[in-house]
């Protein structure tokens, strides 16, 4: 078990942000981050590693391939022991399959055959294919706004919605979590979601995007979640 007093010094040391969208850069420097989180035990480093080199699109290469994406996310999940940074994990696999069917659907595909995507909803969505949000509006209250975007051709709007939704996701979680190694990774979770919104703009949005999560999620084979109810 970590020194609980050292993560509490480190949970300390994290300066708190200003609202998403307000702010115009993170609360700290990434080398800044990086320094505080050297106190880490080094198997929580590892879990960190995992999940950022998992979760974040710029990571990826642009001609990264549905095989190569799918097999990082089985890698992630093997290598994740924690039952509240497992949850986070697959909501964000859920976000990404249900965007990606979308995107798939309003260029003219097909329902696919058997699973589609990452994630809980992977047989529910082509079994759905025909309704205008895949009947999940309730689990993804977020996801009529979410096709209202897309079909408006606004891909920064849509960044902005899906950012928002994420860090929501992680708040959630942050709240069950303070002095622990969860809520350290969870505040880099949300680290990059600040990041990630300070260097977007409209042409970043609609090029790497688009590309990458058709890319990621298009065609990969389903995966069981033990122990996944969010």
């Amino acid at each position: 078990m970590p020194d609980p007093d050292a993560y509490i010094a480190l949970i300390s040391s994290l300066l708190g942000s200003e609202r998403l969208f307000v702010a115009k850069q993170p609360p700290l420097s990434r080398l800044r981050l990086d320094r505080r989180l050297s106190a880490l035990k080094p198997e929580d480093a590892r879990v960190l590693k995992v999940l950022e080199h998992a979760l974040n699109w710029s990571d990826y290469d642009m001609d990264v391939t549905d095989a190569q994406a799918i097999e990082r996310c089985k890698e992630a999940l093997r290598d994740i022991p924690q039952p509240t940074l497992r949850k986070v994990f697959i909501e964000r696999m859920d976000l990404r399959t249900a965007i990606a069917a979308l995107r798939l659907r309003k260029q003219g595909g097909n329902p696919p055959t058997g699973a589609y995507g990452i994630g809980r909803w992977s047989r529910h969505i082509p079994a759905n294919w025909s309704d205008p949000t895949f009947k999940l509006d309730g689990p993804m209250p977020w996801i009529k706004e979410a096709k209202q975007l897309l079909d408006a051709e606004d891909p920064l709007g849509l960044e902005r919605l899906l950012l928002s939704v994420s860090q929501k996701q992680l708040k959630r979680h942050a709240a069950r979590h303070y002095f622990d190694f969860e809520a350290v990774a969870i505040y880099v979770l949300i680290w990059n979601i600040f990041d990630r919104w300070a260097q977007s703009n409209a042409q970043d949005a609609a090029k790497r995007f688009e590309h990458l999560a058709l890319q990621a999620m298009a065609g990969v084979a389903e995966i069981g979640f033990d122990g996944a109810s969010a």
